[in-house]
């Protein structure tokens, strides 16, 4: 009875195993392998391939590509950080002090946008802000503007548009960590005259950090890598590090520079979250929990 039940645990185990394993090395791990490879494969005078690091050295010889993306780095942290600040107080306002009827139909409020794709949400704030669009009518009809102002292909239209599209993968893991404070604790701090900003600071965000910080690695991530928001909303001078990488594949048919200019961006992102994680004091494998 023992050795059946093991064998069924074994192939239990293999048949849920086989599909996760496959799934990892045939769409994430083997591609990124390859574009490893081709990233410091480079092609000489006449023709012929070998490895080379000059993919790579192009990056630093070009000020247009490690501007843009040093400028990608420094939005992606700002859009995260902006990401944070509104969604404490909403995540916050939903798990304790709604009411429990209502939690779920605020919770569907928030991922009601996600229901279709980013490209229909994103040409919604297109129709919204753009000179013949729906702001600009009802400002020229109210005679508060004289005429029609293009809102559109600004950086903060374009910073605006990541908030929007990345606002869910903040609120709902600080969500999971918030539902667990004990509200004892926070009613025992303004009984004892603790200010709010007080209890925020020594109570609510030390205890949220990990859920804090499950959602800020999601959300840079999602910013740092995004293309169709900063090249719709943010125009031809948008300058994210994403539309490099595609130029380099799609429009210069370059896929070693492009690749290395992929893992460059990967580099750049696991650099800004490993320091992230040490400032914060937080251990990787508690904050993906």
């Amino acid at each position: 009875m023992k050795r059946s039940s093991k064998l069924k645990v074994r192939w239990g185990f293999i048949i849920f195993f086989t599909p996760v394993f496959l799934w990892l090395m045939l769409l994430i791990v083997l591609p990124h392998i390859e574009l490893l490879r081709m990233s410091f494969i480079g092609t000489d005078f006449y023709g012929k391939s070998g490895f080379t690091l000059e993919n790579y050295g192009g990056f630093f010889k070009e000020p247009i590509y490690w501007r843009t993306f040093a400028r990608t780095a420094i939005y992606s942290i700002l859009v995260t950080f902006i990401v944070l600040v509104i969604a404490l107080p909403v995540a916050f306002y939903i798990t304790k002090l709604a009411k429990p009827k209502a939690q779920g139909f605020f919770t569907v409020l928030l991922l009601i946008p996600f229901w279709v794709s980013e490209l229909i949400r994103i040409y919604g704030w297109i129709i919204l802000l753009r000179e013949s669009g729906v702001i600009n009518f009802v400002l020229l009809k109210l005679h508060l503007i004289k005429q029609p102002y293009e809102m559109l292909y600004h950086d903060a239209t374009m910073i605006m548009g990541l908030v929007y599209t990345s606002m869910l993968f903040m609120v709902v893991p600080i969500m999971g960590v918030m539902e667990s404070l004990d509200n004892a604790l926070i009613e025992a701090a303004y009984d004892l005259g603790a200010k709010k900003l007080a209890i925020w600071r020594k109570i609510i965000i030390p205890y949220c950090t990990p859920g804090i910080m499950s959602g800020s690695i999601i959300v840079f991530m999602l910013v740092l890598g995004s293309y169709l928001t900063p090249k719709l909303m943010g125009g031809k001078n948008a300058l994210w590090f994403t539309e490099q990488i595609y130029n380099q594949i799609i429009i210069y048919f370059n896929w070693n520079q492009g690749a290395a200019f992929g893992f460059l961006l990967l580099l750049m992102s696991s650099i800004i979250i490993f320091i992230a994680l040490k400032l914060t004091k937080q251990e990787f494998t508690k904050v993906i929990k």
